[in-house]
């Protein structure tokens, strides 16, 4: 319990001095770029405080690292240089731009830092339980449920980039590759990452720290994820209904003929 302690203090720190480069430039979507960043240096500092790293230990560092870099490299690919997300420019007309310098570090930073130390909870099952450091059958199955989650997560978000990069496809609907079989491959991709994460925790003797990947699910399809997106695409894409009706909104399957 001390180490994450400890780091959620590391958290608050890189957190506030993130909020406070956004005051200085006006731009709260930086904070976007940072959540994958997080869990690597979440991670790393589970495992920088062992006495003494085992193999299970060492294939995380790489995992996570993998996954946190890929994501934070690809949102600021993404982001940098298109101003902010039309998101926060809301909420910055909703509290008037002289007190939401100051609210976004609350409605924002802090809970985002939050929710990395929450989420990152089987990260903590991993590296606090020592004592089964040799690999086991779930860690195989953890192991190929990573695979399956990063090729989605990772492959979606290539092929949308791609198809987003070309000017005549404004106002279609991406619906090939990855995106013929689930509308958003991303979102599950990244649920299976954290599933894969809560496995190699039960492997490791970790088995409350699972609600991490609980709570990351939840947001995915219920909050900030699935639903929210569900509602803008319907709004602003004609063809998105049809596109409803024959693709599965998460897990991958067969589009409906």
């Amino acid at each position: 319990m001390s180490q994450f302690i400890q780091v959620t203090f590391l958290i608050w720190i890189l957190v506030t001095l993130l909020w406070a480069w956004s005051v200085l430039i006006k731009n709260v979507s930086i904070v976007d770029i940072f959540w994958g960043f997080g869990f690597v240096v979440v991670n790393t500092f589970y495992v920088y405080n062992l006495e003494e790293i085992n193999p299970r230990n060492w294939l995380l560092l790489a995992l996570v690292s993998i996954w946190g870099l890929r994501l934070s490299i690809y949102l600021a690919l993404r982001n940098i240089g298109k101003g902010e997300d039309f998101r926060y420019q809301q909420f910055r007309k909703d509290y008037g731009e002289k007190r939401y310098w100051w609210f976004s570090y609350f409605q924002v930073f802090l809970l985002q830092g939050g929710l990395i130390l929450i989420v990152s909870l089987p990260l903590l099952g991993i590296h606090s339980n020592t004592t089964l450091g040799e690999f086991i059958w779930l860690d195989y199955i953890a192991i190929f449920v990573w695979g399956i989650g990063f090729s989605f997560e990772a492959g979606g978000d290539y092929q949308l980039y791609q198809f987003k990069k070309n000017p005549s496809n404004k106002g279609k609907v991406l619906n090939t590759g990855f995106w013929r079989y689930t509308r958003h491959p991303n979102y599950f991709g990244d649920t299976a990452v954290w599933w894969a994460y809560a496995l190699f925790s039960v492997a490791a003797g970790g088995y409350w720290q699972i609600i991490g990947a609980v709570i990351m699910t939840l947001l995915i399809i219920k909050v900030s994820g699935v639903a929210l997106l569900e509602k803008t695409l319907n709004n602003t894409k004609p063809k998105y209904k049809e596109y409803i009706a024959n693709t599965n909104s998460f897990f991958p399957w067969f589009p409906k003929k």
